[in-house]
C-alpha cells in the first residue's frame, strides 16, 4: 500500500488554484512544501513544466467546457446525433490523440481514440458525450449558458447541463493532455478512449464499440479503465470506489387495447362509472412491485442471487462509515429522515447493499392547467431497478415480467430501454492502487469503498471476455446530475476542495502513478 503525501521524486500536490497561481513556476523538478494547517491540501512552491500550463490554460479550460455544455447530446430526446459524436471526436483530436474514428452501432454512435506516446503502460479512458434532459423553466440560471456563478460555502461554479455528469470531469481529464502537449512533454501512458452517446439510456449499444475487434484489443493492452467524475464531497473528502451498482432501465406501459378492457382512446371521465381505468391498472401493478413499507422490493426472486457482502467489503465499510459525514450529506439531499428511521450506519449499508426497485416517473392522461375530465386511455410508468452482484439485468427483467403475469397484469407492456450487470474490481488492483496513491499525492486520506450506488456500464469492461480492472477518478466537487441548476466548482471557497485546475493537476499525478 502506497502512504506517503509525496511521489518518489518528492513533489507535493496542489488542489487549490488561487494557491497555486501564487506558487507555481515552470521547468523546476522539486517542490518545496509550505508550511500548512492540519487537514489542507499539500500546495508546492514550485512546479514543473506541466504543472505551470494547467495555470496558464486555465480560462481556455474553463471556455473548452462552456463550449460543450452549450452543444447537447441528448439520447432519450434523439437531440444532437450525429453531431455529438463528431463534437467528442473534434476534442479527443485536439487534446491529442493521433487514432480518432466515429464508430457507427445499432444507435448512437461511438468514439473510438488513442494515443501512442512510446510509454510502457497503457490506461484506457471511459467518456460519455450525452447528457440527461432538461427543463429549462426548472433552472435559475440557463441550461445551455453554462454560467459562471458565485455560489456560497463552495465558490465561483459552472451551472449547466452535464456540468458533473461527466462533462466537466472529462474536460478536466483533457485538460491534462493539453498541459502535457503545451508543455513539450510526453504522457507517462498510452491511452486508449472509448466514449458513447447513449450512457444516459442505459447504453443498450455499447457493447457494439468495445467488442469491435481494434478496439478489444487496443483496450486488453491496458492496466485499466477509468470514468472521470468529480469525487469529492463539499467537506473535501474523496472515494475510491471498488465497483458499481448495475442497473435496468425500463417502461411499464398499461393501455385499454393491451388490457382488453376500458377505453382505447380518451373518454369523459364521467364514464368511470361504467368503465374501468388503465391508469387505476397500472397503478394497482406498480403496488405489488414493494412491500407493505413501500420500499422494500416484493417480486418473487429478486433477493435469491444478491450476494452478501464478504467479509473484506464489509471491513472496507466499516472502516469507512465513520468517516462519512451525515449531516453534510441530509443537508446535500434536502432530506431529514433515512427509510424506516435507521441509523446512518445501517443507511450506509442498506445503500452498498441493496437492490432497489424505484419509479422515476408517471404519466397518464392530462396534466396541463386547471382540470380536463377525462379518463385517459393510456398510462406509463418509468422504472429503474438497481443491481447487486450476481444479479443480472436480464434475468431481474424475466423476474419483473413473471410476477406481473402472476399477480394478474400480464397485459401490461414492459420495454426495457437499456441496462448492464454490476461491477466490481478489486481493492489490489493496479488501477485502484494508483488512485489511492494520487489522492495521497495530493495531501488527501481516500475512503475505500465498496461499491458505488450509481450505475455505469463498468461491467462492458471487469466481464468477459476483457475482464479489466474499472473504477471512478478525480478531484473537484459538483452536484445536480440529473436535476436543475446541476454544477462544477471551479474556484473552490474551500481549500480541501479542488478548483479546475487542481482537478486537472489530478489527472496529471493519476497519469504519472498509474505508470
Amino acid at each position: 500500500m502506497v502512504s506517503r503525501a509525496d511521489d518518489d521524486n518528492g513533489r507535493g500536490r496542489e488542489i487549490n488554484r488561487r494557491e497555486f497561481l501564487h506558487g507555481a513556476m515552470a521547468g523546476a523538478a522539486v517542490f518545496a512544501l509550505r508550511e500548512r494547517p492540519a487537514g489542507s491540501v499539500v500546495v508546492p512552491v514550485q512546479g514543473d513544466a506541466v504543472t505551470a500550463q494547467i495555470a496558464a490554460q486555465h480560462d481556455a479550460t474553463v471556455k473548452m467546457l462552456q463550449d460543450w455544455i452549450a452543444f447537447p447530446s441528448i439520447a432519450a430526446e434523439n437531440r444532437g446525433y450525429p453531431q455529438g459524436a463528431e463534437y467528442m471526436a473534434g476534442l479527443a483530436t485536439a487534446a491529442g490523440f493521433q487514432h480518432v474514428e466515429i464508430v457507427p452501432t445499432k444507435g448512437k454512435p461511438g468514439v473510438f481514440a488513442t494515443l501512442d506516446s512510446g510509454a510502457a503502460t497503457s490506461l484506457a479512458l471511459y467518456f460519455m458525450y450525452d447528457v440527461k434532459q432538461f427543463d429549462p423553466a426548472e433552472w435559475s440560471s440557463p441550461p445551455l449558458e453554462a454560467r459562471l456563478v458565485d455560489r456560497p460555502g463552495l465558490g465561483k461554479v459552472i451551472v449547466g447541463r452535464g456540468a458533473t455528469n461527466t462533462k466537466g470531469p472529462q474536460v478536466a481529464c483533457l485538460a491534462a493532455l493539453h498541459a502535457f502537449k503545451a508543455a513539450g512533454r510526453k504522457l507517462p501512458v498510452n491511452l486508449v478512449l472509448v466514449a458513447e452517446g447513449e450512457e444516459e439510456i442505459g447504453s443498450p449499444n455499447f457493447s457494439q464499440l468495445v467488442l469491435k475487434p481494434e478496439v478489444e484489443a487496443a483496450l486488453r493492452k491496458c492496466v485499466g479503465i477509468i470514468i472521470p467524475l468529480g469525487n469529492q464531497d463539499p467537506d473535501g473528502s474523496v472515494q475510491v470506489n471498488l465497483g458499481a451498482k448495475g442497473i435496468v432501465e425500463l417502461e411499464l406501459v398499461s393501455t385499454g387495447e393491451m388490457w382488453g378492457r376500458g377505453p382505447k382512446l380518451d373518454v369523459h371521465s364521467s364514464l368511470e362509472a361504467q368503465l374501468d381505468s388503465p391508469v387505476w391498472h397500472l397503478v394497482q401493478a406498480l403496488n405489488t412491485l414493494v412491500g407493505p413499507d413501500g420500499h422494500t422490493p416484493a417480486v418473487a426472486g429478486f433477493f435469491d442471487r444478491v450476494r452478501p457482502l464478504s467479509e473484506a467489503h464489509k471491513a472496507i465499510l466499516e472502516a469507512a462509515i465513520p468517516r462519512r459525514n451525515e449531516a453534510a450529506t441530509k443537508k446535500s439531499l434536502g432530506v431529514e429522515r433515512w427509510f424506516k428511521d435507521e441509523s446512518w450506519h445501517d443507511s450506509l449499508v442498506r445503500l452498498v447493499s441493496q437492490p432497489t426497485i424505484n419509479i422515476e416517473g408517471l404519466v397518464a392522461g392530462y396534466t396541463g392547467p386547471g382540470g380536463k375530465t377525462i379518463l385517459p386511455h393510456r398510462a406509463v410508468a418509468k422504472i429503474d431497478m438497481r443491481l447487486v452482484p450476481d444479479m443480472t439485468a436480464l434475468g431481474t427483467l424475466d423476474l419483473l415480467k413473471a410476477h406481473l403475469a402472476r399477480h394478474g397484469f400480464g397485459d401490461i407492456e414492459v420495454n426495457m430501454t437499456g441496462g448492464y450487470d454490476p461491477t466490481e474490481t478489486s481493492p489490489d488492483s493496479r488501477l485502484v492502487q494508483a488512485q489511492l496513491a494520487a489522492y495521497r499525492a495530493a495531501g488527501l486520506d481516500p475512503v475505500l469503498w465498496p461499491r458505488l450506488a450509481g450505475s455505469w456500464p463498468g461491467v462492458t469492461f471487469t466481464g468477459a471476455p476483457l475482464r479489466m480492472a474499472a473504477g471512478q477518478y478525480g478531484l473537484r466537487h459538483g452536484g445536480g446530475a440529473h436535476a436543475p441548476d446541476e454544477y462544477f466548482v471551479i474556484e473552490s471557497a474551500n481549500p480541501k476542495v479542488a478548483g479546475m485546475d487542481g482537478a486537472v493537476r489530478s489527472y496529471v499525478e493519476f497519469f504519472r502513478a498509474i505508470a
